[in-house]
């Protein structure tokens, strides 16, 4: 399958019907939304990036431009078996569902995104066929997010609104789209936006001084947003003088993964000029007020933005400087190592109840392990890690998690039962 020819849309359907066992990350014991969370952040599509894991085997020989046009397929159908409302228990119910889902992509775009319109027929007057009109609604998405190529930074701040488009559509496809609700996603769709634009500044004024990156990465995302001109200046006189927490908008039914994305927004504008002073921590606690979150939820969003970072290091070429790393790696050890901590009876109990692990840590000790005993107490102790509830949201970078990672973060005196 390649997704830059016609007919992509239809194999991947065909392939992801095939692969049909309801994942555990559509599990209905979790709220829809830390669910749809938990799928989207590891891909790096709130992030703008497309560097994620893709469960497709042709995967590895797509471009960019391939694999955000498949994130973004996939984060659109996962919104819509998430707020199914009901198990899927056949792929009969599996294929209904994705006929469904494409009808609702063509007639979201169409309606909310006008300048995506697309007519159900060609110039020569042959009726599109629904996925048809999705694959081809999904391209010219795609293409006017990659119109300005760059850096980290730039596909960040010109591709992370794709997010919205899969938060829009995780709401309008529970409404009846008449022209009053159309009307309502079409401004929800502006204001959003503009809700970014205001978290972008605060954060980069936050330290009181306004660096060149930050600057840089203002230009970039006014580039990519696509708000009216009128609106353009007042984006740019909020950008110039900055803007108070209490300014921010937020949303009217105060959406938990909205919040959370406005505050990683927040946190990766801070890491333009690779470092967070103390003022921009404490701005960011005040952020956290602000949206209702504490400082547990700050660590979790710092947890999940440094885990993808360290995952995908080497693809994300911007980022890449020995000692950046090293720092990135330090802070996530110790912020993983302190919820460790306070979970260590849980991770003592998921340890203990494997004989053969609790025989190889012993052994050790002593001697060096093979690379396959190595491998298997590792995935052992991160089997261990995911029983921790704030595991059950946020993704482990299991790349980075070597062994000798792993015994950074477990508690010193959990091998020996001590409390």
């Amino acid at each position: 399958m390649k997704p830059s020819n016609k007919g992509w849309l239809s194999e991947y359907l065909d392939f992801r019907k095939d692969l049909f066992n309801e994942p555990a990350d559509y599990r209905k014991d979790s709220h829809p939304e830390y669910a749809l969370y938990r799928i989207i952040q590891p891909t790096g599509l709130m992030y703008g990036q497309s560097v994620g894991n893709i469960n497709h085997p042709d995967a590895a020989s797509w471009d960019e431009k391939d694999r955000m046009k498949v994130l973004l397929a996939e984060s659109l159908i996962s919104s819509s078996i998430l707020f199914h409302g009901k198990s899927i228990t056949s792929q009969q119910e599996l294929a209904g569902l994705f006929t469904r889902v494409l009808e609702n992509i063509t007639a979201f775009y169409n309606t909310i995104f006008p300048e995506l319109a697309t007519p159900t027929k060609t110039l020569f007057g042959k009726k599109r066929s629904t996925v048809e009109l999705a694959e081809r609604i999904l391209e010219k998405r795609i293409d006017r997010t990659f119109e300005h190529r760059g850096n980290f930074w730039v596909y960040f701040f010109h591709n992370s609104i794709l997010f919205l488009d899969i938060f829009i559509f995780g709401q309008w496809i529970h409404t009846n789209a008449d022209k009053i609700v159309a009307d309502f996603f079409r401004y929800e769709r502006e204001e959003l936006r503009f809700s970014v634009i205001k978290v972008i500044a605060a954060a980069a004024h936050s330290d009181n001084v306004l660096d060149f990156e930050e600057q840089k990465l203002f230009e970039y995302f006014i580039q990519g947003t696509e708000i009216p001109a009128e609106r353009r200046k007042e984006a740019l006189s909020i950008f110039k003088s900055g803007v108070a927490v209490q300014d921010i908008n937020l949303p009217a039914d105060n959406s938990w993964i909205l919040r959370k994305f406005y505050l990683e927004v927040a946190i990766l504008t801070m890491w333009a000029d690779r470092r967070v002073e103390d003022s921009e921590h404490e701005f960011l606690k005040r952020l956290c007020t602000h949206m209702g979150f504490t400082e547990d939820d700050l660590e979790n969003s710092l947890i999940a933005i440094e885990g993808f970072v360290l995952e995908h290091w080497e693809e994300l070429e911007y980022l890449q400087d020995k000692q950046n790393y090293e720092r990135v790696s330090e802070h996530f050890i110790s912020r993983v190592a302190r919820i460790a901590d306070k979970n260590r009876g849980r991770l003592l109990k998921e340890i203990q109840d494997n004989k053969l692990v609790i025989n190889l840590l012993q052994k050790a000790k002593a001697e060096e392990l093979t690379a396959d005993e190595s491998q298997a107490v590792r995935l052992h102790l991160i089997r261990a890690l995911k029983t921790i509830p704030t595991f059950a949201i946020i993704a482990l970078p299991e790349n980075f998690l070597t062994l000798p990672v792993l015994l950074k973060i477990l508690p010193k005196n959990l091998f020996t039962g001590q409390s």
